[in-house]
């Protein structure tokens, strides 16, 4: 059979943001679980228990390239295109007062993210979590209780703070590079561990989720 390019995609990263893209995969492929190639999780590669690695350094002129390709029989494994491998749903609503908002939730029901505030316009709102859409599968990470500096691996132009509130509670926020608060959890966590497990459902999910409107 000819060859054919199932997915094809290049972009500029920060050693530490291809590393947190290859962790990605490694913890995939750890779990036995389909292997996302894109960050919207669109097309799936799910290989086989047992895979042929090749890793090639090549040099051309001035340019070094690093190669690492798995290989297997299309049998022994599965390609997905067109899928959605995110397990949560955008809602897209008017509240009471006219005002637009969303909301991000599981598939098992609980919210896990919603806009920080509520929008003039559908249009508006819709813009709002297309920037979550966009931006929370690469964004860094902070923990201001500790008062570190932002992930430099990140690939977007937000950040997760996590931070702990008045009542000792835990909270994780998506604040965009401009300042704006573009998402919260929309609730406070018992544990720092269980916060990172909320704001990981979202960097997850986000990305391919389907957007539907609701009423209220």
């Amino acid at each position: 059979m000819p060859e054919e390019t199932v997915h094809e995609s290049e972009r500029k990263r920060s050693r530490r943001g291809i590393a947190s893209y290859l962790r990605r995969i490694a913890n995939r492929l750890r779990r036995g679980e389909p292997v996302p190639a894109d960050e919207e999780q669109t097309v799936t590669v799910d290989p086989p228990g047992e895979a042929d690695l090749e890793v090639e350094v090549e040099r051309e002129g001035e340019t070094v390239s690093l190669d690492i390709e798995m290989e297997w029989e299309e049998e022994e494994g599965d390609v997905q295109t067109e899928v959605n491998a995110s397990k949560a749903t955008f809602q897209l609503y008017e509240d009471a007062e006219g005002k637009y908002r969303w909301r991000l939730r599981h598939d098992n029901g609980n919210i896990i993210a919603d806009g920080s505030e509520g929008y003039a316009s559908k249009q508006k709102a819709e813009q709002g979590l297309e920037s979550v859409k966009t931006n929370a599968a690469g964004a860094g990470l902070v923990d201001t209780s500790k008062d570190e500096e932002a992930d430099d691996g990140a690939t977007s132009k937000a950040t997760f703070e996590l931070f702990d509130d008045a009542e000792g509670k835990w909270r994780w926020r998506l604040v965009h590079d401009n300042g704006e608060i573009i998402a919260d959890g929309g609730q406070g966590y018992s544990s720092k561990q269980k916060a990172k497990q909320g704001l990981r459902s979202v960097r997850t999910n986000a990305p391919g989720s389907e957007v539907e409107e609701v009423e209220e």
